[in-house]
């Protein structure tokens, strides 16, 4: 099963980054709160560039002057299913993604919603079980 995990980054401004494994690396979002098991709670999750799938394991200080200064911690990580019919690179096209994820924290049904008319904005949420 493909690897998910979410890097609690603390940047210029504090955030969590979603990471997916598809394709060969992470597709990768900031999400500017932290993600909610409540189905409830919807969360902005802006599109970033990938990332190579080794720098997932990644925990440490990136250091000042480079890009993304500051701490990273892994908040979570698991594996993830698509729970789509469309393959991921497919759905990431169309701007749904269903996933199932089990991690440490975070487990069942998540959505990753595009908004209409933006290329980087998405909702990120827990599904209704």
């Amino acid at each position: 099963m493909p690897k998910y995990l979410i890097h609690h980054h603390f940047a210029r401004r504090e955030h969590w980054d979603l990471r997916l494994e598809v394709d060969g690396v992470l597709k990768s979002w900031a999400v500017p709160k932290e993600p909610s098991p409540d189905p409830k709670v919807k969360r902005l999750a802006v599109l970033v560039e990938d990332h190579p799938l080794e720098y997932g394991d990644f925990e440490g200080t990136i250091p000042e002057g480079q890009y993304g200064a500051g701490e990273v911690r892994i908040w979570d990580s698991g594996s993830y299913e698509n729970l789509g019919s469309l393959p991921m690179a497919a759905a990431l096209a169309q701007g749904r993604v269903e996933v199932l994820l089990t991690g440490h924290r975070l487990q069942g049904g998540f959505a990753l919603i595009r908004f209409k008319g933006k290329e980087k904005d998405w909702l990120f949420f827990k599904m209704k079980d």
